[in-house]
């Protein structure tokens, strides 16, 4: 009759062996029952070393009971496992048999533990009642401190306005009388500044104690423009290599492309926030939002704000450029004409001088 039955053949029991489970549990160790199996089903050891991919001076090992050689637990244990499936013997005996055989060093064995029941130490009712006079002692010495600290509001001692208070002032005196607050002391610490007389004169050529010549100056003088104020992060150039920053009134974005069309830089500015452009770069500020919206400050003053959408970097360092060399002409010429008007100050002291002096007397 045909055998049916699925088990593989390298896990099927050998033939001659009544019971899988006899030499494992009959032998007088683990490895002689091992052993002996595998010599009744004919295989050598390196035919068992094939079948469970198990070297064969562990399979000797294991034979002969020498764990000493074998590797970690886990991987003995696997070993053992592998050896007694190939025979067809009951591999889970054989692992009990094995961690029976070879207690785990790791383990410290334990004597056994039991439940001890011992019936609660009762508290004496002396100590119970120790306890709450204890406690309501103390709650009554605290309420009678609260008690006793506690009074009623008491009148002052000077139940009325004595006579000489209220009595008009006798003869010879005079009644207290408050003036008006007068105003507080100059600062005696802070000497007042000191100028040279003339000087100021010599240096700018306007006399401060001359109204004209102050009005006539105020009126020549360029107007101030409002200058950059940081209220925000600050981005691009440094400082000293820009003359161009641009600063956002209200959040917007802004991008600076290069002539290549690389983005120079690209942000969505805050309220506040600026961009130091670099000199000598030839880009396009592009500003996505209301570009009425940026100001432009050209050599730290406000020269306006962005005019179109689209602006060339370029144009705006020319401005600030023309600026510059516009405020140093005028820097220049005030600083002649200062020495001018000292030196006509200085001609028309001389000849005061000169004036004044005595006539030699006549020989």
């Amino acid at each position: 009759m045909r055998d049916t039955d699925d088990t593989p053949d390298n896990v099927r029991p050998f033939p001659g062996m009544a019971d899988d489970a006899s030499p494992v549990t009959e032998a007088e160790t683990l490895g002689d029952g091992l052993r002996l199996a595998r010599e009744q089903s004919g295989r050598s050891l390196a035919q068992l070393s094939s079948m469970t991919r198990v070297p064969v001076r562990y399979l000797t090992a294991i034979e002969q009971n020498d764990f000493s050689t074998l590797p970690n637990r886990v991987f003995s244990i696997g070993y053992v496992r592998s050896y007694a499936e190939a025979l067809g013997l009951d591999e889970q005996l054989a692992v009990e048999r094995f961690k029976r055989e070879t207690p785990d060093p790791s383990v410290p064995l334990q004597a056994p533990i039991g439940v001890a029941f011992e019936e609660g130490r009762k508290v004496s009712p002396r100590l119970i009642a120790a306890g709450v006079a204890l406690v309501i002692a103390v709650i009554g010495w605290n309420v009678f401190q609260r008690i006793s600290l506690m009074r009623e509001p008491q009148p002052f001692d000077i139940a009325a306005v004595p006579k000489s208070w209220s009595d008009a002032p006798t003869v010879g005196e005079e009644p207290l009388r408050l003036s008006a607050p007068q105003p507080a002391p100059p600062d005696q610490t802070t000497p007042a500044i000191y100028v040279t007389p003339g000087l100021e004169a010599q240096l700018t050529g306007i006399d401060p104690a001359s109204p004209e010549g102050l009005a006539a100056a105020a009126a020549a003088a360029p107007p101030v423009q409002r200058a950059f104020n940081p209220r925000g992060a600050i981005y691009g150039a440094p400082a000293s290599a820009s003359q161009v920053v641009i600063q956002a009134r209200k959040p917007g974005g802004l991008v600076v492309r290069m002539a290549d069309n690389r983005v120079l830089f690209a942000r969505q500015l805050a309220a506040g926030d600026a961009w130091r452009a670099p000199v000598g770069v030839a880009a396009v500020i592009d500003a996505s939002s209301d570009f009425a919206d940026f100001d432009v400050y050209l050599n730290g003053e406000h020269g306006g704000v962005l005019t179109a959408e689209q602006t060339p970097l370029s144009q705006l360092n020319a401005r600030a450029e023309a600026l510059a060399r516009q405020t140093a002409a005028e820097a220049g010429a005030r600083a002649q004409a200062a020495q001018a008007a000292a030196l006509r100050a200085q001609q028309a002291e001389a000849a005061r001088t000169a004036s004044a002096r005595p006539a030699p007397p006549a020989g």
